[in-house]
C-alpha cells in the first residue's frame, strides 16, 4: 500500500475493523517514512460470469437498470429498486462464491421482484425465463395467485 502523502511503498496497520454490513474491512495505517496516518477500505469484489464467458464486476446499477425496465409505469420507487438491488447483492454474497454466473443474478432478482410488484415480476420473468406462449404466462399468473396449473403446482425458479 503506497502512502498517499509521500508515496512510500510500506505502511503499518494500526487498526482493522469490519464494516457494519460485513462486506468490507476498514484499516487505519501509518507510513513509517513520513509518519502520517491514512485509512484504506478493502472490499471483496464479486464477479459476474456472463453467458459469453466475459467476467465483469457485479454492479448494483445494472440490476436496478434491468428491473427498472420491468417496472416502467408501475408504482415502484427508486428507493424500492435500490433496496431490491441490495437484497440481490446480499443474497449472492451469502452464497460465498467470488464468481457468480449471470443466470444466478437473474434468479436472485425474481423472488424480491415478485414480492415488490407482481406485474413487474411477470414482465421480467417473461424475458428472463423466455416465455414462448400464452400458456407460459397463464402458468406464471396461476402460480402468483397460488393456484395449481394443469401440470400441478409450478416450482419456483
Amino acid at each position: 500500500m503506497h502512502c498517499p502523502y509521500c508515496r512510500n511503498t510500506d505502511s503499518r496497520v494500526l487498526d482493522s475493523r469490519v464494516s457494519d454490513d460485513g462486506t468490507s474491512i476498514r484499516r487505519r495505517r501509518q507510513c513509517p517514512e513520513c509518519g502520517r496516518r491514512f485509512t484504506t477500505v478493502e472490499r471483496m469484489q464479486m464477479m459476474v460470469v456472463k453467458r459469453s464467458g466475459v467476467v465483469e464486476p457485479f454492479n448494483r446499477d445494472k440490476v436496478v437498470s434491468g428491473v427498472r425496465k420491468a417496472c416502467k409505469g408501475r408504482p415502484v420507487s427508486e428507493d424500492a429498486l435500490a433496496q431490491l438491488a441490495q437484497t440481490v447483492e446480499e443474497t449472492l454474497r451469502a452464497a460465498g462464491n467470488p464468481e457468480v454466473p449471470a443466470d444466478e443474478v437473474g434468479l436472485a432478482i425474481l423472488q424480491p421482484l415478485r414480492e415488490l410488484d407482481p406485474v413487474a415480476y411477470l414482465r421480467f420473468a417473461s424475458v428472463y425465463q423466455k416465455y414462448e406462449s400464452v400458456d407460459d404466462f397463464e402458468a406464471a399468473i396461476s402460480e402468483l395467485r397460488g393456484a395449481p396449473t394443469a401440470a400441478g403446482p409450478v416450482q419456483g425458479p
